[in-house]
């Protein structure tokens, strides 16, 4: 595992990073799973910071303040809704990653952590997900000197697993 990847098994909304990465919907609007939580631990200034927003394309990621959270800054990825496979969803979902790490990298962000993204309602097959956030991660970080740190932060102890068998954790 890269010396600069961290695993942790916690929730994201309790992690003093520079940004966190929001499993969001096309909506940016708050909705289940980490999308709630993070909405609900930042308070009403992000939905009125999303709304804003426009919404934001599967695969893209969008910038906002982290407002009552630890981290200042949240970054929004959309994810692909898991279809079998065959509609592009690897790609997108490499994209998701790849987006927010060049946010990350443009502000100069020391540290940012991510969920699993597309892993919960959204339906990604765990091992597939992880191993293409894990590969995305690692070569992003072989050309950039930011993110100087990259959590994954695992809610769920089997995604927590997987990572640990994919990195060598």
């Amino acid at each position: 595992m890269n010396d600069r990847v961290r695993l942790i098994l916690d929730d994201i909304t309790r992690l003093e990073v520079d940004a966190i990465v929001n499993a969001a919907n096309r909506t940016l609007r708050g909705g289940g799973g980490v999308d709630g939580a993070i909405h609900r631990a930042a308070g009403p200034g992000l939905d009125e910071e999303c709304r804003a927003l426009g919404g934001c394309e599967t695969g893209q990621a969008k910038l906002t303040r982290g407002h009552r959270l630890l981290a200042g800054w949240v970054i929004h990825a959309v994810g692909p809704i898991w279809r079998g496979g065959a509609e592009g969803e690897d790609e997108l979902l490499a994209s998701c990653y790849r987006a927010c790490l060049t946010i990350a990298a443009e502000r100069r962000f020391g540290s940012i952590a991510f969920p699993a993204i597309s892993c919960g309602i959204y339906g990604y097959p765990i091992p597939r997900a992880c191993g293409i956030a894990a590969g995305e991660i690692q070569a992003f970080l072989r050309v950039s000197p930011y993110p100087q740190r990259v959590v994954l932060a695992c809610f769920e102890p089997r995604i927590h697993a997987e990572y640990t068998r994919i990195l060598g954790a």
